[in-house]
């Protein structure tokens, strides 16, 4: 018996059935992917609030403090979606910041800038994350996609396993014993 089932099986009370084996994981690798990028990008966007100064300065961007501060934010919000139901949302946004994120960069990456060596590692780094977006976005949303099918139609259905008429029958037999027990 493998750890999982036997620690399931410590929480059940003593009629239930005891757990033998766990099966396969219903969450697929796209989405414990979106999970560790949701984490990620809070983390980091929770660095890009407090030490936007030191950033600013690192990447010799003095002055961009606020934007850095906003950027911050930004990676906040979309890693809180990244781990939300909406997972699609949060990545996709994550991918559309990375963008923001290198044209910013790009902005920064001057001859004239004494610090255009970390810009230039800064870049690799959210090229490299970018990808990893990009993949976590497109798993999830393959995964989570009706793929273009239609809707299913639940019109004919009545919610009652014999149908209305049986379940009005019982309500007249039903209503008919109340009355002659009366």
């Amino acid at each position: 018996m493998n750890v999982l089932a036997k620690l399931s099986n410590i929480t059940r009370s003593p009629g239930d059935p005891k757990v033998l084996k766990a099966g396969p994981s219903v969450v697929g690798a796209s989405d414990g992917l979106a999970r560790k990028l949701g984490w990620f990008s809070i983390v980091l966007g929770a660095v890009e609030v407090v030490g936007a100064e030191r950033i600013a300065g690192a990447l010799g961007m003095s002055g961009k403090e606020g934007l850095i501060r906003a950027y911050g934010a930004r990676e906040i919000s979309s890693g809180i979606l990244s781990l939300s139901v909406d997972k699609q949302a949060g990545l996709w946004s994550r991918v559309a910041g990375d963008g923001l994120d290198i044209a910013t960069l790009l902005t920064a990456y001057r001859h004239d800038n004494p610090k255009r060596n970390n810009v230039g590692l800064a870049l690799a780094m959210v090229a490299g994350i970018a990808l990893l977006d990009i993949l976590g976005a497109k798993g999830v949303t393959a995964r989570h996609s009706r793929n273009g099918t239609k809707p299913r139609d639940y019109s004919d259905r009545s919610g009652f396993p014999r149908g209305t008429a049986a379940a009005r029958d019982l309500a007249r037999s039903q209503r008919g014993r109340e009355a002659g027990a009366a």
